[in-house]
């Protein structure tokens, strides 16, 4: 087991992987598991300090996006006495930095759908198309690369009930596989760019690019819009009543966040159901 001092970078573990950014992560006997790659990934927090077995330390840091001035980053969202509270309400919760093949799957897995029901179809493809790794006693599945899953038949995706979203799935596939340089180039593009780029593949919307950019791409400027954040923005933020369009609550957040909004909308994400009960 590897420790890991935090010394005075802010982190929250247990907030990080349970926030809804990445979908892999288990918790047991008091560690966190999940795949990371071909690997995986034991990890605990203690206070400043993060026991872990696994990644190598530069992995760690790179994943959890330790290596990232959130103070500085925090500090420059501060706008306003909403997102002031939420960053004293989760200060240490960070972005992950996701294998964007995988976010890209993750989040197609993610449209009309439950986070159990997401969890489950990922699973499903893991455990069918990805290599079986054993730790302390469990067995974990790696995610299946680009090149795996444009071999099958949209028939044989089905199977890991994914429903309509099978089609998706294997167009995405197909196109990474063709593509061996795909994420580079949309990591090289404008956050603008970037979002065109990736809504050109069926069954990737705004919402789902933005994740895909904000969680694998490190675009800190996406801002995802669920129904939570719709309503934040619009009650919160534009003392609206009618529903604001998707593009409309982005280029808001932006304009009032800044370059890292992104990471106001995970801040405020955070506290959605707090917000909620307050009637806020």
């Amino acid at each position: 087991m590897q420790t890991f001092s935090l010394k005075d970078t802010p982190f929250q573990l247990d907030l990080t992987v349970s926030c809804g950014q990445a979908f892999r992560w288990r918790q047991y006997n008091g560690f966190w598991y999940a795949p990371v790659g071909d690997k995986i990934w034991k990890i605990r927090q203690e206070r400043d300090l993060l026991l872990y077995d696994g990644p190598t330390e530069k992995e760690l840091i790179r994943y959890f996006g330790l290596d990232i001035p959130l103070d500085d980053i925090l500090t420059d969202i501060d706008r306003d006495p909403l997102i002031h509270a939420a960053i004293r309400r989760c200060l240490g919760l960070r972005i992950i930095r996701q294998d964007p093949w995988e976010c890209l799957i993750s989040y197609i897995c993610a449209t009309c759908a439950n986070i159990p029901g997401i969890m489950m179809r990922i699973e499903n493809l893991s455990e069918r198309y990805g290599n079986k790794i054993e730790m302390d006693e469990m067995t974990f599945h790696t995610f299946p690369d680009a090149k795996r899953l444009a071999e099958e038949e949209m028939c044989s995706i089905r199977t890991c009930k994914v429903g309509y979203r099978d089609a998706y799935i294997c167009g995405a596939a197909e196109m990474a596989a063709s593509d061996a340089n795909w994420a580079e180039k949309i990591a090289g593009m404008p956050y603008p760019e970037a979002h065109e780029k990736l809504m050109r593949l069926n069954g990737v919307g705004p919402k789902v690019a933005d994740c895909v950019l904000l969680f694998g791409f490190e675009k800190y400027e996406a801002f995802p819009v669920d129904v939570w954040i719709e309503r934040i923005l619009r009650t919160k933020y534009l003392g609206g009543t009618r529903k604001l369009s998707y593009k409309r609550a982005g280029s808001f957040a932006r304009e009032h966040f800044g370059q890292y909004a992104g990471y106001a909308q995970e801040y405020l994400f955070g506290v959605r159901e707090e917000i909620g009960r307050k009637g806020e």
